[in-house]
């Protein structure tokens, strides 16, 4: 894995997904399920990383196998299936946008941090 001059922040208790939640009024919040032990989410976390430096918003890393209950009650929470890896996108509370496998590019969630950020300015 590579590693970049911004980390992800882990994110590791609900209490903490809570506050998340309620900074995603006043912009968007990004969460990555992932796990260590699967190819295709270390694949996503190398293409995350690379995207850290450039993004306007921080990533917050939910490891599912050390915080599994937490991340099944994201899951249940936003009532998006659990998936991993997994990238959520939260505003306002809830979710805007979301993929998984193969769809956690830095490409899809520059785009969706891109046109919300212009739908603010419109």
């Amino acid at each position: 894995m590579t590693s970049s001059a911004r980390a992800f922040l882990p994110l590791t208790t609900p209490e903490a997904f809570q506050a998340l939640l309620a900074e995603s009024a006043t912009g968007p919040v990004v969460v990555f399920k992932h796990s260590p032990t699967c190819g295709t989410s270390a694949q996503a976390y190398d293409e995350l990383d690379g995207f850290l430096d450039e993004s306007p918003v921080d990533v917050h890393l939910v490891d599912v196998l050390a915080s599994r209950a937490l991340s099944q009650q994201i899951a249940a929470d936003t009532r998006v299936r659990h998936e991993s890896p997994q990238l959520l996108v939260f505003r306002n509370g809830i979710v805007v946008w979301h993929a998984s496998h193969w769809r956690v590019t830095a490409a899809g969630v520059r785009g969706v941090l891109e046109a919300m950020a212009a739908a603010q300015t419109h």
